[in-house]
C-alpha cells in the first residue's frame, strides 16, 4: 500500500517509547508521532533536519509543515517509491511559403 508523506523540518525528534516519537517544530509546537507513520530522514535538505512523516497523521496533529515537498512510500517496506512525470510533446506546425526552383520546373 502506498502512503503519501511530507518532508517536515523539525528542531528535534526524540524517541519516547518503542512505538512513539516526540516531534518539536521550530515554532515551539510539539506532537506525538507513531513510529509506524515515520519513514526516515530526508537527506536532500541541508540547512536543518527534515523527516518524512505521513500526510494523514500530520493533518491530525498541531505541527507546522509544508505540503511543497511530498513523496510516496511503500508502507510495508518503508522504501521511497519512484516519482514519474509524464509530459506530452506537441510539435508546432510551421507554415512556410516556398517557391519552386525554376531550374527544376518543366
Amino acid at each position: 500500500m502506498k502512503t503519501r508523506c511530507y518532508s517536515v523540518r523539525l528542531e528535534s525528534l526524540t524517541s519516547i517509547s518503542d512505538k512513539c516519537l516526540k516531534a518539536t517544530g521550530f515554532d515551539g509546537s510539539e506532537a506525538l508521532i507513531p513510529k509506524s507513520q515515520y519513514f526516515g530522514q530526508d537527506y536532500d535538505v541541508t540547512k536543518s533536519e527534515a523527516h518524512w512523516i505521513s500526510a494523514w497523521i500530520l493533518g491530525k496533529k498541531d505541527l507546522q509543515y509544508s505540503g511543497k515537498k511530498e513523496a510516496w512510500f511503500d508502507s510495508e517496506t518503508g522504501c521511497q517509491l519512484p516519482t514519474y512525470t509524464f509530459t506530452k510533446h506537441v510539435p508546432k506546425k510551421i507554415t512556410k511559403e516556398v517557391e519552386p526552383d525554376k531550374e527544376l520546373k518543366r
